[in-house]
């Protein structure tokens, strides 16, 4: 085998004649080229047979070969046969394409080049046949290929030794395919032996895989494959109708989670080898993970480079041959065929580079949200308190995108330095040591880059921390909206929001006109290359000609590009490792210990708990532990109950026994499975059915008796959809009583062998909390063991008695408190308690069934009635369909400065692209077309014009991107404020059907989009339209007739964008719309990991957040699929333009058109197909990134709450001073199509007595509170204090004047000062004072940093029983006049409700105190008492009077009340 043979006058290698015939180069060559043509034939009519017969013939030839090391092989070769045909054909032009061995050997190199390169894609694409017999055609061409290998390099030896005119690389390359072909020879021999020894085994495993993951991708052929045809079928149905998901074909199982997750995951931990995960270790495994998919990228990057310097290379060429230098026959076409070939194999390898990237980069993010949410299921709770649940969902929302982005830059080093060697060499050809001057000025803009690229990176990294800290605001305000509305504290909190912002918007300032510096430097970087240059070859004399100055020019645009990338390509992997160092050090945070419980078998032990001298605590290091030498045995099928104050260690005992409280000594034992039920119910987004179910296959019998015993069964009747109810985010759309006997519910479904009750029954009323004890503790777990917190003795973590109860009452001390604090609460009501006592036991039942026999509603969650029953609380995401509205566009251009600075920033646009044609026309017009010609100005006036021409383009492009960044940060800017401003005004009826996640992803996601992508947008599509002009009107200045190609091929591609966008957008759409279930879930299970670890649910909420996962990774692959559909397209379509062009212009006769004129036009020609690709691309993208706008200004007009403060209208400061509230005839719905909740509702709650407000779950208690501070609006009836009706009153003038102690204890990260003092309006004398009032003084004085003390998110480093007292601590700050108690100790034992009760009646005893509550002990010292029913008052008067009728309702619930008291005492 020969390399740039025959060139004699090189002196490369001469032909004897002596030489034997046998030893003719000449002669390898041919029977080279006939092997490769045997290889192709073979692979062909295999494959007829193939798709003829059906046949598996073309599996088997590849089958033996199918491994990715022997795939990695025939790339290789393919690759370097091409290098080699490139060097070769570029010898032979410069021979005069006069050298026939040349031209042999050139030939050789095509067929090897084509038929290594269809071997590969066969090996790449074939299936997993079932090998029967190995291929016997096959080994016979690898047996005749490694023979004439060998010969070959045994004869270019020789040859060698004797003359020394073989090339040094002749060798090189016979050594590589004699290698090669031993390697393929060993692999198809050794795979004979290795199938027929193995087939039984692999036989199943190779039948299942070749019938499971068919999608349009992985059945696509090669022909489909390159014009990514396969992505028709969606685009048409995306034509015919919007998309939806389940339109969106499925990843192949390759592309999925389910696949990769777990390889990436034995990938990590091989790496790590029993230590932490590092970031080498993550980056080794993401790489390993894609490695094949990599190199592919890497191979389809350097054919698209070494393609896109032909054009420049050939440009020269081209000129001189207009200009009449003809070099042989038909040199015209050969050049216009070889431009044509180039641009069609760069258009080829640039789409499938560019999409395979991006399937890289969805692979890597699936595969890091996948460790990332596996990890929260794992982490410890103290893991856990240094990361906030919103941080843990940035790792994923932010860090792991980011490190999918970076696919991108992946190649992006070793290209630069591959792109701007050929640039060096093609200039040092076509202007010799000037090219010096040409690399010295890339490098120093080059170097010019690197601090405005550092400081990119600095300004980015701060913008994300700003975020971050934004977002953990944002996301904790809308989980506590109700409170912050309920308080009249939300415009506080909103400046809060701002004030991020404003911190956030300082860095994006920073980093946008950053950006603009860097931009100026991109488009200013080519002028500068080409002045140094040219003035380079002015100094050293290098004759300057027209070819050779445009030769240059489009390198230099060619150029522009990877210096362009270079800051932010190094930012990106200073970004990317700064992501992954973030997830490599959440990765490494310490699990939960698995060895803190010893589980048993189920059977093997009489304990079913066992806990032994065991001392454990949330924080390791502290010096004083959560649980000190606690000893407990619990038996099969024992009640015990653990009861005692606030903050005692009633939960963490129940935590430690799950296994969530590290162990510091002692050992705890659980024989069996467990069910827990926490304080805080966990509700998971999802229906009724599927919370209780919880990953259980339906049960109808053991379904139906769970929802009767938890007292489910008349709250699901009145539900239009039952049991398919979709509850809201967080339970939002249940009353507490109802999370809570869900939440119980699920655990008895489970039929769990262990119950661990948190306290359950304190949320509900006193008929349903009785319902539950006998049905439930004594129906349903009659058989099972319970540990129930309330009843056994634990004081500061100990546990300070324990046996049975009338044992303990015996012994007196700390039990005998509780009790008496309870039989205290009990002792008003005390002749009914002896009555109810000695009556039979059926008196209970039948209150209970009187009462039950009324319709149960709960309207508190908005069910629809019967004439809108399919009308669900939560929604689907409202996403648009169809195009978007023009009206978006013209919003987002006349946001800032009303549109102002739109008309400047495309003239200046303009200008440049005018001096930029005027630059480039100037020095192809003033130098000579060849030496013998004359040029038409001195060198000198060449040279001032241009660079005067080129300093007044830069100046242009330097007012475009500081006017467009500030339009652009303006824009921005404004829409956030208007979109915060909408959501915080908006009623809470908006954020009860809207999950947190849809406001998260707007204010996150889409945000990001408005304030650093959507101005690049618009300015590309600007740019590309401009440019495109130009190119057509440089071309059309050549020949006009470009116009009847043009004007077509024009029209084709707005038809293919038209076809494009309507599947493109929706895919843009569902993409925003897929996040936010996975956000959401993500979020719930971070919030719920405890619950889910009781059940032993890890792996089912992995495969649920796996199916998301690739839910969301849908959308994405098929819509990067549907980008490279149409930019192939169009690319084709440029192409024939281009084409055209050069026909045209060759077919013409010298001398009609200046050749330097039709060198610039076929100069900025080469970019057309790149310029109108762009075009439609930018077009198309603008459209999908718009649709954040769309997203965003469909939040900044959701219809706001009444006005804050009506100034015509202020109660006076005094207001209100008696505390009277008057309720005439109220009627409250929750939305027009919905029930009435209170129907009619007529009562004065006289001021400064204490009025308390019972009724069943979903009577309306809580309603009528929420219309009292108007967080539901009447529909009819008025409310009036003090004579004043609130409705003609502004929300916080009435809001800030009442004081309420919500249902939920709510608690915001910070400190215990701004917990208590949101608002900063108290000295800490009154805050200490306040501290004092409601039993935390001494609490919070044990702490270190007094009140500057932190406070975890939700306030999770606080009980529950204490956070309730927070929210006592602030009523008693505010003092109003009316105070509201919603159901405020459900959380706490009866002793502290006492105590709050006791502190109530101490320092509110002159204001009105409205109570709901279940605890008949909160309500029973009221001057009076309402009982609600259905929405209407049942009965209202004294709680003295009612309780002297027996017959009231009252009485009955006391009476039932007092029994389930007594019957728990027994």
């Amino acid at each position: 085998m020969d390399f740039l043979s025959s060139m004699k006058e090189d002196g490369l290698l001469t032909t004897y004649s002596s030489r034997s015939f046998l030893l003719e180069p000449l002669l390898l060559r041919w029977v080279f080229g006939f092997l490769h043509v045997v290889l192709l034939l073979v692979l062909f009519c295999l494959w007829v047979r193939n798709k003829v017969w059906g046949d598996s013939g073309f599996g088997v030839v590849t089958k033996s070969l199918k491994s990715k090391a022997v795939l990695f092989c025939s790339l290789a070769l393919s690759l370097l046969n091409l290098v080699l045909l490139l060097l070769s054909g570029f010898s032979w032009y410069k021979s005069s394409c006069s050298d026939n061995e040349q031209l042999v050997s050139l030939v050789v190199f095509l067929l090897a080049t084509v038929s290594w390169g269809v071997l590969s894609i066969c090996l790449h694409r074939c299936c997993d046949y079932v090998q029967k017999k190995s291929s016997f055609l096959l080994r016979l061409w690898l047996v005749l290929y490694l023979l004439v290998s060998c010969y070959s390099l045994v004869v270019d030896i020789v040859i060698y030794k004797k003359n020394k005119t073989v090339h040094v690389l002749l060798p090189v390359y016979e050594i590589v395919s004699f290698s090669a072909a031993l390697f393929l020879g060993y692999v198809a021999f050794f795979k004979k032996a290795r199938g027929s020894i193995n087939r039984v085994l692999e036989e199943p495993l190779l039948n299942e895989d070749s019938s499971v993951g068919a999608t349009p991708y992985s059945r696509a052929g090669i022909l489909s494959l390159l014009t990514f045809s396969w992505m028709s079928p969606l685009i048409e149905t995306g034509n015919k109708k919007a998309l939806d998901l389940e339109d969106v074909p499925e990843l192949h199982v390759s592309d999925s989670v389910v696949k990769l997750a777990p390889n990436f995951r034995s990938m990590l931990e091989s790496s790590s080898d029993g230590g932490g995960v590092t970031t080498f270790k993550l980056l080794n495994a993401l790489f390993f993970s894609s490695h094949w998919e990599i190199l592919v990228t890497a191979f389809f990057a350097f054919i698209y480079t070494i393609a896109s310097y032909v054009g420049p290379a050939l440009i020269d060429t081209l000129v001189q041959y207009l200009n009449g230098r003809r070099q042989y026959n038909n040199e015209g076409y050969v050049l216009v065929t070889t431009f044509f070939l180039a641009k069609l194999l760069e258009c080829l390898a640039k789409r499938h580079w560019y999409f395979r990237l991006q399937k890289i980069g969805i692979r890597m993010r699936s595969c890091l949200v996948a460790m990332i949410y596996e990890k929260g299921l794992t982490l410890s709770c103290h893991s856990k308190k240094g990361r906030t649940s919103g941080e843990i969902i940035n790792f994923m929302t932010v860090d792991a995108e980011r490190v999918g982005s970076f696919c991108w830059y992946i190649h992006d080093s070793w290209l630069l330095l591959l792109q701007i060697g050929l640039a060096m060499w093609l200039l040092y050809i076509n202007l010799g040591l000037a090219s010096i001057a040409a690399l010295a000025a890339t490098i120093l803009v080059m170097l010019v880059n690197i601090p405005f690229g550092k400081m990119q990176e600095r300004f980015q990294e701060k913008l994300m921390e700003a975020k971050d800290s934004r977002m953990k605001s944002t996301s904790e305000i809308l989980r506590n909206m109700r409170i912050l509305k309920l308080q009249g504290w939300e415009m506080k909190f909103l400046s809060k929001v701002f004030d991020l912002r404003t911190c956030e918007e300082g860095w994006l300032k920073k980093y946008v006109y950053n950006s603009a510096v860097i931009s100026f430097v991109f488009w200013g970087a080519p002028t500068l290359v080409s002045v140094s240059t040219f003035g380079a070859c002015i100094l050293l004399g290098v004759p300057l000609e027209s070819g050779k100055i445009l030769s240059a020019i489009a390198i230099f645009s060619t150029l522009r590009q990877p210096i362009f990338y270079l800051p932010e390509t190094i930012s990106m992997v200073v970004q990317t490792k700064v992501s992954l160092d973030r997830i490599a050090s959440y990765l490494c945070q310490e699990n939960l210990n698995p060895d803190v419980v010893e589980n048993l078998p189920k059977g093997s032990s009489d304990i079913a708990v066992e806990v032994s001298n065991s001392t454990l605590s949330w924080d390791v290091s502290s010096a004083n532990p959560t649980l000190k030498d606690i000893n407990l045995k619990v038996f099969h099928g024992m009640k015990v109950a653990v009861c005692g104050t606030v903050g005692s260690g009633k939960s963490s005992l129940l935590s430690s026994i799950l296994g969530e409280v590290p162990k510091i000594s002692g050992s705890l034992k659980v024989c069996g499975t467990k069910g827990y039920v926490a304080q805080s119910p966990w509700i998971q987004s999802g229906t009724i059915e599927e919370n209780i179910l919880f990953g259980k296959a339906m049960e109808r019998e053991r379904y139906e008796k769970v929802v009767e015993a938890c007292s489910l069964s008349k709250d699901l009747e009145v539900l239009s959809f039952g049991d398919q109810t979709v509850i809201g985010e967080r339970g939002i759309n249940l009353s507490g009583g109802q999370k809570q006997r869900i939440q119980i519910a699920r655990a008895l479904y489970q039929d769990a062998d262990i119950y661990l009750f948190d306290d359950p029954f304190s949320a509900v009323d006193a008929h349903t909390g009785t319902h539950l004890f006998k049905e439930v503790l004594l129906g349903l777990l009659s058989s099972k063991t319970v540990i129930y917190v309330t009843h056994q003795v634990m004081k500061d973590g100990r546990i300070s008695q324990a046996g049975r109860y009338n044992d303990i009452l015996n012994s007196g001390t700390d039990f005998m408190e509780l009790i008496g604090a309870h039989q205290e609460a009990l002792a008003v009501v005390g002749s009914v308690h002896a009555s109810s006592a000695s009556e039979k036991p059926g008196l209970v039942r039948d209150a209970i069934d009187s009462e039950e026999k009324q319709e149960s509603q709960d309207l508190k969650n908005g069910k629809s009635d019967t004439g809108e029953a399919n009308r669900q609380l939560v929604q689907e995401e409202e996403r648009e369909k169809g195009s978007v509205a023009l009206d978006v566009y013209w919003k987002y251009i006349t946001l800032a400065y009303g549109g102002a600075l739109v008309p400047f920033i495309l003239l200046a646009q303009v200008l440049f692209q005018l001096l930029q044609i005027g630059s480039n026309y100037w020095m192809a017009w003033g130098t000579p077309v060849s030496k013998d010609v004359e040029a038409h100005v001195n060198l000198s006036t060449l040279m001032i014009v241009y660079v005067a021409l080129a300093a007044g383009s830069c100046f242009c492009i330097l007012v475009r991107s500081t006017l467009l960044v500030t339009a652009g940060y303006k824009t921005a800017t404004e829409l956030f404020h208007r979109m915060h401003r909408c959501i915080f005004r908006s009623p809470m009826s908006f954020f009860d059907s809207t999950p947190s996640g849809r406001i998260m992803n707007r204010a996150s996601t889409d945000q990001s989009a408005v304030d650093l992508d959507i101005p690049y947008q618009f300015s590309s599509l600007a740019v590309t339209v401009i440019q495109v002009i130009g190119i057509i009107g440089v071309m059309s200045q050549v020949s006009w007739l470009v116009f009847l190609v043009f004007i077509p091929v024009v029209a084709a591609s707005i038809w293919y964008q038209r076809y494009y966008i309507a599947a493109a957008r929706e895919l843009s759409r569902l993409d925003g719309v897929c996040k936010a279930p996975l956000i959401q879930h993500f979020s719930e299970t971070i919030s719920g990991s405890t619950t889910i670890r009781s059940f032993n649910q890890e792996s089912r909420f992995r495969g649920d957040n796996m199916r998301l996962s690739d839910a969301y990774s849908r959308p994405k692959f098929y819509l990067a699929g549907a980008v490279e559909w149409l930019c192939f397209r169009l690319d084709m379509l440029s192409s024939l333009v281009f084409a055209f062009s050069l026909i045209f212009l060759i077919s013409i006769p010298t001398g009609v058109i200046d050749p330097s004129l039709a060198g610039l036009a076929i100069t900025y020609g080469l970019n057309l197909n790149t310029q109108q690709a762009w075009l439609m691309w930018a077009l198309c993208n603008l459209e999908n990134k718009i649709i954040s706008v769309e997203r965003i200004l469909q939040y900044a007009s959701v219809s706001s709450e009444p006005p804050l403060v009506i100034e015509s209208n202020r109660p006076e400061n005094s207001w209100p001073s008696l505390g009277d509230v008057d309720i005439r005839d109220l009627q409250v719905r929750y939305a027009p199509h919905m029930p009435l909740v209170l129907r009619g509702i007529t009562c004065t709650f006289k001021g400064g007595l204490r009025t308390g407000i019972v009724g069943r779950t979903g009577s309306g208690k809580s309603t009528l509170i929420q219309t009292l501070f108007r967080i539901v609006e009447p529909s009819a009836g008025e409310i009036r204090i003090d004579g004043v009706n609130i409705l003609t009153i502004g929300l916080h003038d009435l809001r800030l004047r009442l004081s309420i102690i919500p249902q939920d204890p709510t608690m915001f990260e910070g400190t215990v000062r701004s917990n208590l003092d949101p608002l900063e309006e108290y000295t800490d004398d009154q805050i200490w004072e306040a501290l004092d009032k409601c039993q935390l003084g001494d609490e919070v004085r044990k702490k270190e940093h007094k009140l500057d003390s932190s406070v975890s998110e939700n306030g999770e480093n606080w009980s529950m029983g204490q956070r309730q007292l927070v929210c006592l601590g602030r009523v008693l700050l505010k003092r109003s006049k009316i105070l509201v108690l919603d159901e405020a100790t459900a959380s706490v034992d009866t002793a502290t409700d006492n105590l709050i009760q006791k502190t109530l009646r101490e320092h509110f005893s002159d204001c009105t105190v409205i109570t709901i509550a279940h605890r008949i002990s909160s309500v029973i010292d009221s001057d009076m008492v309402l009982l609600l029913s259905n929405g209407i008052i049942e009965e209202y008067d004294s709680p003295v009077r009612l309780l002297e009728d027996k017959s009231s309702s009252f009485a009955k619930l006391v009476a039932e009340y007092t029994s389930r008291s007594s019957s728990s005492s027994d």
